[in-house]
Formats: structure tokens, C-alpha cells, sequence
């Protein structure tokens, strides 16, 4: 007899191991075995918007570069819309934008990068705007449970400014966590932002 989900014990949690690579992004640990591997990489050449690349470092309590960690990010296109049939907002969709990427942090280096555009605003909840944001979960060795955060443009003091996400948070070095920088060279236009997983620099972390 099949018992009622509520008289099943939880199982124990695990951690997302030494092997995250290998079974999500077996390209970088040297295993050729997807026919299509995801990619850091979410335009392509038709996709509209501005192109940018995003850049960081995973760091763990002590300050020590997480090497190993797996780091995923969706966003909105350049219009502010998903490519998702749960974004009911009037927006224009570019198929051409996958809106999607996975990437590891480089095994000598410790840095993720994404290769992408700059997304638009999106229509919130209560009809509330809410500044340019890319979302990031993060697994690695030694956590139980994904990491959800965001990511913010700190040129768009603006639209920042009444971002209701970021209002909820009420310090603002708390807020800084969540500022991706803008800076140019011969590369293009790269946002750097590096994530703390504790200590006094802890990025802010979303309960989802």
C-alpha cells in the first residue's frame, strides 16, 4: 500500500560532492559525452541588445578561491522578457537569445565568465519595474542546498534605486554584495562580479 506523502521520512541531504563537474559540465573536466554540452556562451550572432561578459570568483569562508564550483545564470532578453511561457508580460521574445548558461569556475584560476547581453527591465509583481538583474545559483563541494542570488549593474543607479528587491534590503553594504562593475577595454564591455560565500563580505542570498 502506498503511504500518504506526509508519513514519508525526509531523506538526508548531500552535498553536491567532487564530481559536479563531471556530471554537469563534463567539458571542462575533460569528458567529451554530451552531444550538446550546455554553454557559458547565451547569444548568438543575430541576438539583439548590448553584449556584455560577465566575470567573477567564487570565494569561501576563510577567503579561498572555490575552484570547483558550478555557477548558473537565466535572464531576460534585451526587452525585459523571458523565453518562457510564464512571462505573460507584452514584450517582444528573441528566439535568438537562449536566456540560459552554465559554467565552472576554472580549475587554476578560480573564474566563472558568461558570454551574453545586457537584459532589459522586467514588469514585477503589482506591475513594479525591477532594475536589470541576471539571476545565479551556485553548487558546490560543501553545500547541501543551491545557492540562489542576483547579480545588479551598478551603472543603473536609477532604475536600482527603486528596485523593489533591492529595498528590502536594508543596508547598503549588504546591497553592494549584489553590484556587478562595469568596465571597458579591448575585450568589450565586462561586468565583474565575485561572490563570497561567508565571512564579513557575504553576498546576499535569496530564500527561493
Amino acid at each position: 500500500m502506498v503511504q500518504p506523502l506526509h508519513y514519508l521520512k525526509e531523506s538526508s541531504s548531500q552535498t553536491a560532492g567532487p564530481y559536479v563537474h563531471i556530471g554537469l559540465i563534463p567539458k571542462q573536466a575533460g569528458f567529451d559525452i554530451f552531444e550538446k554540452d550546455f554553454s557559458n556562451v547565451l547569444v548568438s550572432a543575430d541576438t539583439q541588445g548590448e553584449r556584455i561578459a560577465i566575470e567573477g570568483r567564487v570565494f569561501d569562508g576563510s577567503g579561498a578561491l572555490v575552484r570547483d564550483a558550478l555557477v548558473e545564470i537565466w535572464q531576460a532578453n534585451a526587452a525585459g522578457k523571458y523565453n518562457h511561457q510564464a512571462d505573460q508580460q507584452d514584450k517582444p521574445v528573441d528566439e535568438t537569445f537562449r536566456g540560459w548558461g552554465r559554467a565552472g569556475t576554472d580549475f587554476e584560476t578560480g573564474v566563472y565568465r558568461f558570454e551574453t547581453i545586457k537584459p532589459g527591465s522586467v514588469t514585477g509583481r503589482n506591475g513594479r519595474p525591477m532594475a536589470p538583474h541576471v539571476t545565479l545559483w551556485l553548487a558546490a563541494r560543501g553545500i547541501n542546498i543551491g545557492l540562489h542570488t542576483r547579480m545588479y549593474f551598478a551603472d543603473e543607479e536609477e532604475a536600482n534605486a527603486k528596485d523593489p528587491v533591492l529595498n528590502i534590503i536594508e543596508q547598503k553594504a549588504r546591497r553592494d554584495t549584489l553590484m556587478g562593475q562595469r568596465s571597458e577595454g579591448d575585450g568589450g564591455v565586462l561586468y565583474t562580479f565575485d561572490i563570497y560565500l561567508q565571512g564579513d563580505r557575504e553576498t546576499v542570498f535569496f530564500d527561493v
